[in-house]
Parts: C-alpha cells; structure tokens; sequence
C-alpha cells in the first residue's frame, strides 16, 4: 500500500482541498508525491504542456505536488452538455458525446484505463493521493463507480473520510458512509476528518467518543473554515462567492471554466441573466455550448444592459463569451446542424465550428492589443490555455494572432483561459479599477493549516513508501 485515498460523505465535503494540503505538506517532508482522481465530472479544466484536457483540481493538486499535471492523473473527464449528455475526456483527449446509458456501457473499458494510468503514477511516484468523488457510499452505482469503489479495490489505500459539519449531520453522514461501504472497503478506512468547523471543538468531543467507538476508527483532523480561493469543482460553488460586484461575471445556464475569475473573488460576483446589473467591468465566459448560452443570453433582461454598456464599460469575452460578442458563428454541423447565428455583434469577428475536435494548448502570448485595461501591460507576455472548438476569424487581435477588440478598445475578447492568473493581468485591471490586485498563491497557507490540525503521522504509519 503506497496510496492515500481522501473520500467524501458528499460532494463538496472538502476532498478537493484536502487532497491538495496533503500533497503540499507531503512534498515538503520530501516525498515524491502525486495526486489522482479515476474519475471527475467538471466543466472546469485545465490544459497540460503536452495539449491534454484534465480538471483543473488534478492540475492545482499537482502544481501544490511541485510537478508538471499530466493526463494520468485524471484520466476519466465528464463535462456535462445537460439533457444528461456529457462530453468524454479519456487521457486527455475528448472522445465524443454520450447519454449517461452509453457511459454507463464503457465502464469495463474505462475500468483498465483507470488502472493503467494508476499503476504508471504508482510506479513513478513514492505516494499517490487518490480523490474520490462525490460520496463513496452511493450503494446504487457500486459496479460503475470508478472513482470510489472500484479505484479502492484495485489500489487498497489508506482511506480517509471526510464531511462537512457546515453543511449539518457530520456524526450521521459519516457513520452512515462508512457502515454502508463494502466490507472490503471498509477495512481500509483508517480515520475521519471533520471539515469546516464554524465553531468549537470542544463541543464535539462526545459526538467524536461515540463515532469512534461505534467504528472503531479515529477521527483524525477537524479543519475549520477557510476562507479559501482555489478552483471550485462544479457550478454549485458559484453560491459562494459573495464580491463586491465591481466586476460582474454573466452566468451562462452552461456556463464553463469559470475558475478563470478565482482571483477575482473578492470583487466579482455572478450575474444571473434575469437581473439587471450594476457593475464596472463585465466579463461573458465560456461556455460548453456556445449557440445555447448565447440565445439563453439574448432573451434575457441582462442582453438588453450589455447594450446599453457597450462603449461605455469594458466588456471582456472569455472563449465560448469571446465567440458570443462577434458578428456571427457558423456551426457546420458539429453541434446543432448546419445553423447561421447572429452574435452580440459587439467585435468584428466571425467563428466556425466546422469540426468535432477541440484545440487543447497551453500558450505564451505578448499583448499587442491597446483595448482598455489591456493598454497598460502592451508588450508584455500572458500565459494562458485554449479549450474550444471553432475557428474565429478578427480584424484586430488582442494577443499576437488571438482575440480581437472593438474599434474604440471597450469590447475585447480571447480564447485564453487563465488570464487572470497573470500578475500583470491583475495589476492592469486593478488598476483601472483603483485597486491593488494580484493573485495569491495559497497552497503552503492550505498546508499549514491543515498539518496543524491533521493527525498525518498516523496516516504516513499506515502508507508502505517506496
């Protein structure tokens, strides 16, 4: 056993984070060290140096590792299209389009997959931290479950459960969790972490005796809240952001990527497309079905103030947003049949998706646009990432041969995602907003407070290195 596996009572109990703190504090008492998850459902990914598609957690779990993400790490990606249609990422390569029944027929295949990349990361690394999904213990789906059951079986990890006691019933969750996992798999929990904790400790100490005596296994942490700002799986995070408002961020009924605007938390909040918004900079963003969003977009009371704003506000497009704000797109038939649509008409450029295959790439680019916010760093260099099928064609790129502005520099869009992860990015829209910004590094903050209040040394004891 050379694996840690961080399962959950639930989604959004905090695996995520906590995977990542323990591939921070593992790299830094000097082990190599990676993170892998069989399986994850996100419209939120990242692209690696070799141009291979995984969810932005494996890859922000791998940067805290202190190694280059790879598509090993997350070799099953879901990314939901909705009528429960998901796009199929397989070692980084998008593979097609399937109704949850079709899915649900290439898990024996899958099932290899998954192993193999695990073995490869077992092979080169002394630690593997596995992250689940969801919660383990979901009884109907134990033969499909790739990224619980079936990753546990064939690694046999050191489990850790965790739950979120904000969220209530912590005692109740976790005990129920691990009662109804399979006694193969229960026999490898080693410990329980209660995670965001509002309140005091000590008001848990019956609760924790009782829990351990029913299980016979300990608690091993009790995280509190932290007021974190690492990429979020899924939309339902969206709920907590709670800025200022000073930027505004559209928020497209299959809305994607929207981890782009992480750094821009404190000041950024949602825009549902039925209000009508107040804001300083508006950003549309991407979006896992571009013609969709931008109809769902043009019928709501939000189409009619972009508008009005335009000329007088900056106006920033990001990929699918950047693809809304032309003159027009074209769809050829990837998507839905051969189809003209106008766009918002804010940038003279035109898209075509003429192809199924996306461009997945990581990017260096220098900023040779003068658009408003982006005149203040002219001539430096972004980094950036593209994910997007379709073609555009613009008049006047913002980004060497990528992107395109408006005439007078309010409107301005890009395929690149991760702009705002740029210190000279933040800076230029701070800026213009009278503000000091730039992004934060929180991955040793994450660690520290964790290994403060984890009881690691007893979950290293039940980890075989090297």
């Amino acid at each position: 056993m050379k694996s840690l596996m961080v399962g959950g009572t639930t989604s959004s109990a905090g695996k995520t984070l906590l995977t990542m703190a323990i591939c921070r504090i593992l790299a830094k008492k000097g082990y190599d060290v990676a993170p892998f998850k069989a399986q994850n459902m996100s419209l939120n990914s990242f692209v690696t140096k070799k141009g291979k598609e995984i969810a932005i957690a494996q890859a922000m779990q791998a940067f805290a590792a202190g190694i280059e993400p790879d598509e090993r790490m997350n070799p099953v990606l879901l990314k939901p299209k909705g009528n429960f249609v998901s796009q199929l990422v397989v070692l980084g390569e998008a593979v097609g389009d399937f109704d949850s029944r079709d899915y649900y027929r290439k898990i024996p295949e899958l099932k290899k997959v998954v192993e193999d990349a695990y073995n490869s990361l077992a092979e080169e690394y002394e630690i593997v931290v596995i992250e689940g999904a969801g919660g383990m213990a979901e009884i109907n789906l134990y033969e499909r479950d790739l990224a619980n059951i079936h990753i546990a079986r064939h690694a046999k990890p050191a489990i850790i459960i965790v739950s979120d006691i904000d969220r209530g019933g912590v005692f109740a969750s976790l005990y129920g969790t691990y009662a109804l996992l399979p006694e193969d798999i229960r026999r490898l929990v080693v410990g329980f972490v209660i995670n965001r904790l509002r309140g005091s400790e000590e008001f848990l100490f019956d609760g924790i005796r009782r829990l351990e005596a029913l299980c016979n296994v300990p608690v091993l942490g009790i995280i509190p809240f932290l007021d974190s700002e690492f990429p979020s799986e899924d939309s339902l995070n969206i709920e907590e952001w709670n800025g200022s408002g000073l930027v505004g961020i559209v928020r497209l009924p299959r809305i994607s990527n929207f981890t782009d605007f992480e750094p821009l938390r404190g000041i950024a909040r949602f825009l549902d497309l039925k209000e009508r918004a107040d804001c300083e900079v508006l950003i549309i963003p991407g979006s896992k079905d571009t013609i969709a969003d931008l109809k769902a977009l043009k019928d709501s009371p939000l189409f009619d103030y972009i508008k009005r704003i335009a000329g007088e506000k900056p106006i920033i497009g990001i990929c699918g947003g950047y693809q809304m704000m032309g003159r027009e797109l074209i769809d050829c038939g990837v998507e839905h049949g051969m189809l003209r649509v106008k766009g918002l008409g804010l940038l003279e450029a035109e898209t075509k998706f003429e192809q199924y295959k996306k461009r997945t790439v990581q990017v260096r680019k220098r900023v040779t646009g003068d658009a408003e916010i982006l005149r203040k760093i002219r001539g430096e260099t972004v980094w950036g990432y593209e994910i997007h099928k379709g073609v555009t064609t613009s008049n006047r790129p913002v980004f060497e041969d990528d992107g395109c502005q408006s005439e007078d520099g309010m409107c301005w869009g890009t395929y690149l995602h991760g702009l705002f992860w740029n210190e000279n990015m933040m800076k230029a829209l701070g800026d213009y907003l009278g503000l000091k910004l730039e992004p934060r590094d929180n991955f040793d903050f994450l660690a520290f407070e964790v290994e403060k209040r984890l009881k690691l040394s007893d979950l290293l004891s039940k980890i075989s290195v090297g």
